[in-house]
């Protein structure tokens, strides 16, 4: 099943309600980016932000934690109304410690991987994670182009996990890439330009749908 998680990053900020109201009734998931400005060069959402995003919208909360040390803010991101939880294997904290503490809050668990990270660093975390995201830019600024060593990544990661979980792929998705993206093994998109951006982002998501789509049905 393809799943669309639009990137709040490429919102209106000084609009969030309006641009969460545009999506909700045909977006599967809500992508919220939490960065740093130490594991990746940028700021930008926070705890209150989701909190009080929680309030707005019933969509699945995706929260991105591309930070330092994710064990000390697992909890707080938790409570706050987060439903999934990723952090990245290249960050500092132990992954498996992460994910056993996101799973004691009830909420559901991703490992996300960089472009030029090797696959089987996270092979030992199949059985332990509900989500894989596969970074197809380097993170930390939206609008950038895929990376192609990200669409062998891809496969491997498919190998690895197999088809009874969901795989994510996060930078540079358009409608016109989507399709070779879900050949390679994605299921769930994460857009932000090709979505916000539009003037009828209703339609940004549908037409991305039924391209990735095709890519199933091949």
């Amino acid at each position: 099943m393809i799943k669309i998680s639009p990137s709040l990053l490429a919102a209106d900020i000084g609009n969030l309600t309006s641009e969460i109201k545009r999506i909700e009734y045909c977006a599967d998931m809500l992508h919220i980016d939490v960065m740093d400005g130490h594991f990746v060069p940028n700021l930008s959402f926070g705890v209150p932000v989701v909190k009080a995003i929680k309030k707005i919208t019933a969509l699945t909360l995706d929260v991105h934690l591309m930070i330092d040390n994710p064990l000390k803010f697992i909890e707080v991101f938790a409570n706050a109304g987060a439903d999934i939880i990723t952090i990245h294997i290249e960050c500092p904290d132990d992954a498996e410690k992460c994910i056993d503490l996101i799973k004691t809050f009830g909420v559901r668990a991703g490992i996300a991987l960089n472009p030029n990270t090797d696959p089987q660093r996270i092979a030992h975390l199949v059985n332990k994670v509900d989500m894989v995201l596969q970074m197809t830019v380097y993170p930390g600024f939206g609008g950038q182009s895929i990376e192609k060593c990200a669409i062998e990544n891809i496969i491997k990661l498919r190998k690895i996990f197999g088809n009874d979980i969901d795989l994510e792929v996060d930078g540079g998705i358009y409608a016109n890439n989507s399709l070779e993206i879900v050949r390679a093994g994605a299921n769930v998109l994460v857009a932000g330009t090709a979505i916000f951006a539009q003037g009828n982002s209703a339609w940004a998501i549908n037409e991305l749908r039924n391209e990735a789509r095709k890519g199933v049905l091949i």
